[in-house]
């Protein structure tokens, strides 16, 4: 019993947060002068209206998923990762690198650009730990920064030498991957493709890693109470290396996918442009960081921008209205988050006046 009222508490905030959402978008929709019921009928049938729709949805869930986990890995363990967006471009420009100029047969080069995505964005994210852990540098700003780092970098990669020169156009990019190393379509003209298998089986994993493995357990430990932690000898430094890395890691197969399932290159701000990175935070946040509850939080946000277009295409409502909810449902959790933060402060000083008393 108590169980049931612990999930069914834990969904009430994100239920409450998605209908605040949605009311104000509501009231902006009347003021712009369209129909509430008509706009959002036509916000349900831009995302799943049709399986066409339905899988444009998954599609553009998929980033949003694997980098949600990711950050949610990091947070459970009470490391602030926000540097998802440097890992997803790094994790993009090697698995197109590799898929391009390492020799072998399609398959091979499919395999070894997603190992490739992974293990950079996974030491690129280990190394704002590493720096965390070695010097004591703010773990949320050095990984706000290294995003910085991480997108000049691949810009600079493919404006200059890795760019492709053999276009009339142009463009900041490098040249297509060969088609034999494209991640499969999971459905014949359809935009999904088997990212999101890696996606849901990534989602499967985490939630089974953090309920019934020691580690997990560990790292659940470490971000509730971390004295208590190292009281029962969880070495900190060991844990943040490696959910930090696991964590840019999901961010890099993000990447990945985007480059290898949808666009068979990486162009410049392609990868940016969406939001996906933090999407993903959103996502994660919304859920307080629980697998399950990450991915399906990033089909909601993934729901809100394929039906956003929808509703540009068929009323006088603009696009914008999906970003206006988003941005509702991120002041929910910011007010959420920081009502946590000063009633664990003012339990913090109680518990001190009653010590020193």
């Amino acid at each position: 019993m108590n169980k049931v009222v612990q999930i069914a508490t834990s969904l009430l905030q994100p239920l409450l947060a998605i209908l605040v959402g949605l009311a104000a978008g509501a009231v902006a929709i009347m003021i712009v002068g369209g129909s509430v019921t008509e706009t959002y009928a036509e916000m349900w049938k831009g995302a799943f209206g049709s399986f066409y729709f339905f899988t444009n949805t998954l599609s553009r869930a998929t980033p949003i998923i694997l980098i949600g986990l990711g950050v949610a890995l990091a947070f459970r363990a009470g490391f602030f990762n926000l540097g998802a967006e440097g890992q997803l471009v790094l994790g993009g420009l090697s698995a197109a690198l590799t898929a391009l100029y390492v020799p072998g047969p399609g398959w091979m080069k499919l395999m070894l650009a997603i190992v490739a995505a992974i293990v950079t964005a996974g030491i690129w994210s280990a190394f704002a730990g590493w720096l965390d852990a070695r010097f004591r540098m703010n773990l949320l700003i050095t990984t706000l920064l290294l995003n910085y780092i991480a997108v000049y970098f691949t810009q600079y990669m493919v404006s200059h030498p890795f760019m492709d020169r053999t276009g009339s156009a142009a463009m900041a990019q490098t040249p297509m991957v060969e088609n034999a190393a494209w991640l499969p379509k999971l459905f014949q003209g359809m935009s999904v493709h088997a990212g999101f298998l890696f996606a849901l089986a990534g989602t499967i994993l985490l939630f089974l890693y953090m309920r019934y493995t020691v580690s997990g357990y560990q790292v659940r430990m470490l971000g509730g109470n971390p004295l208590f932690a190292a009281y029962g000898g969880v070495r900190r430094g060991r844990l943040m290396l490696i959910s930090m890395f696991i964590s840019g890691g999901l961010a890099g197969l993000a990447g990945a996918g985007e480059v290898l399932g949808a666009q068979y290159r990486f162009i410049d701000g392609a990868l940016e442009a969406p939001g996906y990175a933090w999407s993903g935070i959103m996502a994660t946040l919304l859920a307080s960081s629980h697998p399950i509850g990450t991915a399906l939080a990033a089909l909601l946000l993934a729901a809100l921008q394929t039906g956003g277009m929808g509703v540009e295409r068929n009323t006088d409502v603009p696009l914008e209205i999906s970003s206006l909810i988003q941005a509702v449902l991120i002041l929910f959790v910011s007010a959420r988050i920081s009502y946590s933060f000063i009633k664990n402060r003012k339990k913090a000083r109680a518990a001190a006046d009653g010590s020193s008393t």
